[in-house]
C-alpha cells in the first residue's frame, strides 16, 4: 500500500536580492516585469567571477520567468576587439544561458546619450572643462577635504553647447576638453564631486568606425543603457555601491514618469584563492607570455577552464553553492575543484591510462595469444555500460606502481608480490630487468591462468592488497598527456604590497608527458571529451592542439580531493 508523504517541502531560503525581487513583484512593481541584464566590456575574455555574475543574472530572471539582456560596455574603443565580443557570446551559451533577443551595445546607444548629454547641459547640470585630466584629479581633494572647482564650471549653456558640439566635431585633440556633471565639489562621495561624462578619443570604434570621436563614461552610459533597456534590477559587484548616488543621479535627469526606473543593487564579487581577478593583469601574463594565450588552461577564464575539462554544470553548481554575499569573502579554489570532480565523477567514463611507463612481460602466458577483458565505463551510471578492451603477454603498468625495494606497507608490486591488473589476472613479479646503468627496464612475472576476474573459479575470488591498471603493449596508443596545475603558488597572489603577483608563478604548474600508453578504445577520442584515467585523476581531450593520431590530453584534477579534506578538518 503506498504510503502518502506528509513531510513538508523545504523551501530554498531566498538570498538578498531575491528577497527585494519577490517583494517587488508582491507589490506589482514595474507591472511584474523582470528584466536583468550582463554588461561585459569587450576588452578582455571572460573569468570565473564573470561566470558567477552570468549564473546570477540569468538565473534570477530564469527563476521569476524573466529575461536577461547581453549588453557590451563597448564605451573604451582603446581596448576593444571583435574577438572579445565573440568569446563572451560563446561563454555565455557554454554556460548554458541564452540572452533575449538579439546583443546590445552601449555603442547602439550613442545617439540618445549624447542627445541626453545635450539636455543635461541646457538644463544647466553638465559643463565643458578645459583642464587636463590631472588638474581635475588633483583638485578633487579627500574624502575629508572638499574638491576645487573648476574656472569653467560657470560657463553659460550656450558656451557649453558649442564647446561640446565642437568636441563631438573633432575640433579638439585627445584630453583637451571634457564634458562634466555639475554637481557637489564637496560631496563626502568623491563620485560625485563632478564626475567626467565624455572625453574625446580619436580611435575606431569595433562597431560605429570613426562616427564618434567623444565616448561617454562607463558610470554615465551604464545607468542610461539600463534606462533604455527597461532594466529592472541592476545588479552590480560591490565596488560599485560607492556610484550608485552617481547612477541615480543621471538617471533623475532623464527619467520619465511612468517608465521603468532601474534599481542598482551590489553584491559581493568573486575573490578566489590562488587566483588573480584582474582582466589588466591577465592580459598581461598573455602579452608575455606567461602563459599561452587567454585559454591556456592555467587560465581562469572561463574558455581556460572549458579547454581544462571543466564542465559548464560544474561552475554553475559552484555558483550556486557559493551563494551570493553582501560582504567581500574569499572562497578557497578546492571547493571549484570539488565541484568539478563532483560533476565529472558522474558523467566520465573510467579507462586505462600509463603516464610513466614500465613494460612488464608475462612469461608463463602465450606470446601470440590474446584475450578480451569487459570492464564497466562507470560504476556510478551503470547505464553507460561496458567496453571491451585487449589483454596480451607484454603490457605496461604505471613506474610508481612498482618498488623493487618495497616497504611493507606498500601494496602495489614489489620482488615475489602479487597484485591483481583491474578486470584481468593476479601477477605475481619475478625478475627485474635492469640496462647497464642499473634503471629498471622491464619486469617479468607470471599470472594465475585461473584468476581471472568474473571468470567464477576459486581463484578468481582470491584477495591480494593491489589492484593497478594496466595497457596491452601491442594495443596502446601513444598520446602526450599535459598535467596542470594552479598557475600561482600563494594563497593570495594579488595581496602583497611589497612584491608583484607574478613573483608568485608556480613554474611545475605545467608539465608535459609524451608518449603516454592509453587503451586502443581512446584512438578516436573527440575534442572535449571528458574521461577519468583510473588511479589517477580526470582528464579532457584538448580542444586545439589534439588531432587525429596525435592525442592531447589535459589533465582537468586529479583524483584527490582536497575540499572534502578541508571539511573533515572543521
Amino acid at each position: 500500500m503506498k504510503t502518502e508523504n506528509t513531510e513538508p517541502e523545504v523551501k530554498r531560503s531566498l538570498n538578498f536580492i531575491e528577497s527585494i525581487v519577490e517583494e517587488d513583484l508582491k507589490n506589482n512593481k514595474n507591472n511584474n516585469v523582470i528584466l536583468t541584464r550582463f554588461p561585459p566590456e569587450p576588452n578582455g575574455y571572460l573569468h570565473i567571477g564573470h561566470a558567477k555574475s552570468i549564473c546570477l543574472n540569468f538565473g534570477l530572471a530564469q527563476r521569476y520567468n524573466g529575461k536577461t539582456n547581453l549588453r557590451f560596455d563597448d564605451t573604451n574603443p582603446e581596448k576593444e576587439e571583435v574577438e572579445y565580443v565573440d568569446s563572451i557570446m560563446e561563454d555565455v551559451r557554454w554556460l548554458g544561458f541564452n540572452w533575449k533577443g538579439e546583443a546590445h551595445y552601449a555603442s547602439d546607444y550613442f545617439q540618445q546619450l549624447y542627445d541626453w548629454a545635450v539636455k543635461i547641459i541646457k538644463d544647466g547640470f553638465a559643463y565643458v572643462d578645459d583642464q587636463s585630466a590631472e588638474i581635475i584629479s588633483q583638485q578633487k581633494g579627500t574624502p575629508t577635504q572638499p574638491g576645487i572647482e573648476s574656472p569653467h564650471r560657470n560657463r553659460s549653456v550656450e558656451e557649453n553647447l558649442d564647446l561640446f558640439t565642437r568636441m563631438k566635431n573633432g575640433e579638439f585633440k585627445e584630453g583637451e576638453r571634457v564634458l562634466r556633471a555639475k554637481i557637489n565639489m564637496s560631496s563626502p562621495n568623491m563620485h560625485m564631486r563632478d564626475p567626467i561624462m565624455y572625453r574625446i578619443l580619436k580611435r575606431n570604434h569595433h562597431r560605429t568606425g570613426n562616427n564618434w570621436c567623444i565616448y561617454p563614461m562607463y558610470d554615465y552610459a551604464h545607468g542610461q543603457s539600463d534606462y533604455i533597456e527597461g532594466i529592472t534590477h541592476s545588479i552590480c559587484t560591490l565596488e560599485f555601491e560607492v556610484h550608485r548616488p552617481l547612477y541615480e543621479w543621471f538617471l533623475d535627469h532623464v527619467y520619465t514618469e511612468g517608465t521603468i526606473k532601474p534599481r542598482q543593487i551590489e553584491f559581493a564579487r568573486l575573490n578566489l584563492s590562488y587566483t588573480i581577478m584582474s582582466k589588466r593583469k591577465l592580459l598581461e601574463l598573455v602579452q608575455n607570455k606567461i602563459v599561452n594565450g587567454w585559454d591556456d588552461p592555467r587560465m581562469p577564464t572561463i574558455s581556460g577552464m572549458r579547454r581544462r575539462g571543466y564542465t559548464a554544470a560544474a561552475i554553475r553548481q559552484f555558483a550556486d553553492t557559493i551563494g551570493v554575499a553582501k560582504r567581500d569573502n574569499v572562497i578557497d579554489v578546492a571547493l571549484l575543484e570539488f565541484n568539478v570532480r563532483e560533476d565529472l565523477n558522474k558523467i566520465a567514463p573510467r579507462v586505462m591510462a600509463v603516464i610513466d611507463p614500465l613494460k612488464i612481460v608475462i612469461t608463463n602466458y602465450p606470446e601470440n595469444k590474446e584475450e578480451i577483458v569487459t570492464i564497466e565505463n562507470n560504476p556510478e551510471d551503470p547505464s553507460m555500460g561496458n567496453r571491451e578492451m585487449p589483454f596480451s603477454q607484454a603490457i605496461f603498468i604505471e613506474k610508481d606502481d612498482f618498488m623493487e625495494d618495497a616497504p611493507k606497507k606498500f601494496f602495489r608490486l614489489t620482488v615475489g608480490s602479487e597484485v591483481r591488473l583491474k578486470s584481468a589476472y593476479i601477477i605475481k613479479c619475478e625478475k627485474v630487468i635492469k640496462d647497464s646503468t642499473g634503471n629498471i627496464t622491464e619486469l617479468h612475472c607470471t599470472y594465475d591462468p585461473d584468476s581471472r576476474s568474473g571468470s567464477g573459479t576459486e581463484a578468481s575470488q582470491r584477495k591480494v592488497k593491489g589492484t593497478l591498471h594496466w595497457v596491452s603493449a601491442k594495443h596502446a596508443i601513444e598520446a602526450e598527456v599535459r598535467l596542470y596545475d594552479r598557475l600561482f603558488n600563494d594563497e593570495a597572489p594579488d595581496g602583497h604590497k611589497d612584491k608583484d603577483y607574478k613573483d608568485f608563478i608556480n613554474t611545475d604548474s605545467l608539465k608535459v608527458i609524451k608518449n603516454c600508453k592509453l587503451e586502443p578504445s581512446l584512438k578516436n577520442a573527440a575534442p572535449e571529451s571528458k574521461y577519468q584515467f583510473q588511479r589517477i585523476g580526470y582528464f579532457c581531450v584538448d580542444k586545439k592542439d589534439s588531432k587525429p593520431g596525435a592525442l592531447v590530453f589535459n589533465r582537468t584534477v586529479p583524483l584527490k580531493d582536497s575540499w572534502t579534506k578541508i571539511q573533515n578538518k572543521e
